[in-house]
């Protein structure tokens, strides 16, 4: 029933087309071998495909406005993905209309697989934009630009792939032939880039467990560094010496990586190593002293697993034993942390009447 309908509407669009072009008077003669009505259909089809092409350009993008909004990327690629759109919308009126002109009809089967391969690749553009507008704080992270950056990579590659397919179906090659002979390239070159395609399993791999993500500090194996970047092939990783170090990211799979970026706390354990000459009752005093600081710091954490006590007496010192945890991220907080923390103790100290050890100097019992 509905093939049979389509089959009417197209019956009726064909013969609303011969209607138009018998008003027209020496429809039926020919210019420079050319026959007369032909060359008014192909007019009439270019006026038509161009009204599509300008009337999607404007339409898609207004569609999808609240998607591309505050983002230039999105509204060029919805710009030239409706006017592509537009383009195969108008080829596909036009065959319709022309159906009984062959070589017409050829030429707008082409013209349509192509502005619908342009149409998908343009408007991969706007995958960026979609996720950003579907994230929660409106910015994304290092793992989901990775993430972005490759999906776009692979819907690109797909698009081409078919998209060569459908051209060529519209070319008139034979798919059949075609088909075996890209399985057999395909398999050359999938024996030929073997350390490639393992590197990309190793970035899907990253990208869908997300160890680690751009900013964070780590230890893979013997390479330790910022992540920089995270690519399809390879991992870019700052080292402390300023270096960049590109990683196969297929090494990534099978290494254990120590993420600091990933840790909850940081912990400190300090000794301070005080005269040996020391009253033992200011010594325990202080090392009380130490853990009120600790409780009362507004950086610290986990106060009952935190302690300050004497570990251990030596010829010229007695040293105290600190275990603390800050809730800090950042290690110029944690380095500014430290500073005000050190100075506290310090006034502990002179409070006590403590003295800290001097290497300088040499103590008698």
């Amino acid at each position: 029933m509905v093939l049979y309908e389509n089959n009417l509407m197209d019956g009726r669009l064909e013969s609303y087309m011969e209607k138009f072009i018998e008003v027209i008077p020496g429809y039926d003669k020919e210019v420079y071998g050319i026959e007369l009505e032909s060359v008014i259909t192909a007019v009439v089809l270019i006026i038509l495909i161009t009204f599509f092409k300008e009337f999607m350009g404007i339409t898609l993008p207004k569609v999808f406005s609240k998607i591309s909004l505050g983002s230039q990327v999105a509204k060029d690629a919805l710009s030239g993905s409706g006017k592509a759109l537009g383009v195969a919308i108008g080829c596909w009126i036009g065959m319709l209309l022309a159906d009984h002109i062959d070589w017409m009809l050829s030429i707008l089967q082409l013209i349509m697989v192509l502005a619908i391969v342009v149409t998908a690749f343009r408007f991969v553009g706007v995958i960026h934009a979609f996720v950003l507008w579907t994230d929660d704080d409106g910015e994304l992270d290092g793992s989901q630009k990775t993430v972005v950056s490759a999906a776009e990579s692979i819907m690109r590659f797909l698009i081409v792939i078919f998209g060569m397919v459908f051209i060529a179906d519209a070319l008139g090659f034979d798919l059949t032939t075609m088909v075996a002979g890209l399985g057999i390239t395909g398999l050359a070159l999938a024996l030929a880039a073997q350390d490639t395609i393992s590197n990309i399993f190793g970035a899907t791999t990253v990208l869908l467990d997300r160890p680690f993500q751009v900013g964070d500090w780590v230890v893979i194996g013997s390479v330790e560094g910022e992540i920089m970047e995270i690519g399809l092939r390879t991992t870019l990783i700052r080292t402390s010496q300023d270096t960049v170090i590109t990683m196969p990211n297929a090494n990534l799979a099978n290494t254990p990586v120590e993420n600091w970026g990933k840790r909850r706390f940081r912990r400190w354990q300090p000794i301070f190593k005080l005269d040996i000459n020391s009253d033992p009752a200011k010594v325990s005093d202080f090392c009380e002293g130490v853990v009120d600081l600790i409780a009362k710091h507004e950086k610290t954490m986990k106060e009952e697993d935190s302690f300050a006590r004497v570990s251990s007496l030596g010829p010229d010192a007695i040293d105290v034993g600190c275990n603390i945890y800050w809730d800090i991220n950042s290690g110029k907080i944690e380095r500014e942390a430290r500073d005000s923390f050190l100075i506290d103790v310090m006034g502990l100290a002179k409070t006590h009447g403590l003295n800290f050890h001097d290497n300088r100097r040499r103590h008698s019992v």
